[in-house]
């Protein structure tokens, strides 16, 4: 949706008041999006450190400043509270938030656990208010072409696919930070908080998984969860597409590809993409031949915009004004959490995991906090603890 397009705030038109919990890094990109939005003024942040807190509200010339959101929501009223602080705290404070009466707009991953999320939508849904989460690789203008090629069959029927996380944190400063690399404050490892991004937009692109097949490791850093996850996604439409998920790799690149009858979709970039990170090939005529030209359907279109959370918040916020349903960019946060749970499942369990194993009343549904523990050391060597080098038992 284009500005033009969206509805119009007038001077008699009350601006939503925002509330932004939680004031690191993350939070900058929310406030840099609403800022330029005439119909929305950011009212109160919540942050225990007085220093980050303060220095944010200060930037930006917001009055309201508190140590908690439980303080932030006693003190005054908002409409919509956005999420910025670590994992393991999303659920209460979405459910707090949203008992409030305000929406919610919550940094990935939602929650920890899908149970989690089904407990905040069942909130969300009894309150009458939204519950957004920030998946912004699905947006921008190109990737929405893509998609609809692919749904509408215009690519031809999807077949194979490699989706790659290749992302470096070093344990010095990325997994000092005390909450990152622990099951009960993170939720996952590079998994959850970085490939859930490409695993979100492979899942726009190609629609609901069928089955799993997973190991997790943990490499190189000194952590409780994994550092490295390797799958195979098999997808109710037939595709099958190999995902590898690592922080551990100098040369960072994310790359989606998805191979059809008629073409080749590639995606490559890091944290962003736009019309030039992607690739459309027609297939060629004869084996080893020159591709075909591509159909005029395929050209990306002229007026792009990149992904990011500028396209996202827009689309929520159109949505919040007029009382409309959450926008497809910001919709379904079950899709991308339901397969980092059946990958994190079938590493632990030593066995593929399907749509029926993640079904309402499933102990899977409670989260990967257990089980995952016992991931494989591998020494420096290359040998898997508690496994002789020959691969005997």
């Amino acid at each position: 949706m284009t500005d033009e397009q969206a509805t119009p705030v007038t001077a008699t038109t009350p601006p939503l008041r925002v509330a932004i919990v939680g004031t690191g890094a993350i939070a900058h990109a929310h406030q840099q999006v609403l800022a330029t939005d005439p119909g929305v003024v950011t009212v109160a942040v919540a942050d225990p450190n007085p220093q980050v807190r303060d220095t944010f509200a200060d930037r930006y010339g917001i009055d309201g400043r508190y140590d908690t959101l439980a303080d932030l929501l006693a003190a005054q009223p908002v409409d919509v509270v956005h999420l910025c602080t670590p994992p393991g705290l999303h659920r209460e404070q979405a459910v707090a938030a949203l008992r409030a009466g305000a929406h919610v707009v919550c940094e990935k991953p939602p929650v920890l656990s899908l149970a989690d999320l089904d407990a905040v939508l069942d909130v969300a849904e009894e309150v009458g208010r939204q519950y957004a989460v920030v998946f912004q690789q699905r947006t921008g203008t190109a990737v929405g072409h893509v998609q609809r090629l692919l749904a509408d069959g215009e690519l031809g029927r999807p077949l194979v696919g490699v989706c790659h996380t290749l992302w470096y944190r070093r344990q010095e400063d990325y997994y000092a930070v005390p909450w990152r690399g622990k099951w009960a404050t993170e939720g996952g490892g590079p998994l959850l908080g970085l490939g859930i991004h490409q695993l979100d937009l492979l899942a726009f692109l190609l629609g609901e998984w069928a089955e799993v097949d997973a190991r997790a490791f943990r490499l190189a850093r000194d952590v409780e969860t994994e550092d490295t996850s390797t799958a195979v996604v098999r997808f109710a439409n037939g595709a099958v597409v190999s995902v590898l998920t690592t922080s551990l790799s100098p040369r960072q690149t994310s790359y989606v590809r998805v191979d059809t009858t008629l073409g080749t979709v590639e995606v490559e970039h890091l944290y962003g993409h736009d019309a030039r990170s992607w690739r459309l090939t027609p297939a060629p005529l004869v084996t080893g031949g020159t591709p075909e030209p591509a159909p005029a359907s395929w050209t990306l279109p002229a007026d792009d915009e990149p992904s990011g959370h500028t396209p996202l918040l827009r689309a929520v916020y159109e949505a919040l004004r007029t009382g409309a349903p959450l926008p497809p960019v910001a919709a379904d946060p079950h899709r991308s959490l339901e397969l980092v749970t059946a990958i994190y499942a079938s590493a632990s369990l030593g066995r593929p995991v399907t749509k029926a194993d993640l079904a309402p009343g499933s102990a899977l549904r409670d989260g990967f906090l257990h089980g995952v523990e016992d991931l494989r050391d591998v020494d420096a060597q290359g040998v898997v603890a508690g496994e002789r080098p020959d691969g005997g038992a």
